[in-house]
């Protein structure tokens, strides 16, 4: 019944820009922790969280790598979480996944707080 959906992926430049999409049916969010995570290629370690939002109190939170850079908002209408993504980095080559975090779950840069994971959409920068 829940469906977690990223898109908005592709291949930049450095310094360019993407927005990332998150797109959450089956139940609403107003009352979700929404986070986005991020695995670099051909690695198996622990998604890194980048960066979340409460949806309640709207706190969000960022990982220092891409504070100044990135931006997390919803449009509640659509049930829509977005990532806005400037000034991109090599470092940041990676496969982004949304995640939906238990009910009334603060905002948090942990994956295992989260509950509903979508399929990931990938991220590369490179000259």
């Amino acid at each position: 019944q829940v469906q977690v959906v990223e898109s908005g992926g592709g291949s930049v430049q450095p310094g360019g820009s993407l927005r990332l999409s998150c797109a959450v049916s089956g139940f609403n969010l107003d009352y979700y922790a929404i986070g986005w995570f991020r695995q670099a290629p051909g690695t198996e370690r622990e998604r890194e969280g980048v960066s979340c939002m409460n949806n309640e109190d709207g706190n969000t939170d960022y990982i220092d790598s891409v504070k100044g850079r990135f931006a997390i908002s919803r449009d509640s209408a659509t049930n829509t979480v977005y990532l806005q993504m400037t000034d991109l980095k090599a470092e940041d080559t990676a496969a982004y996944f949304c995640a939906v975090g238990l009910p009334f779950s603060p905002c948090a840069l942990i994956a295992k707080r989260y509950d509903a994971w979508g399929q990931g959409t990938q991220v590369t920068v490179s000259s």
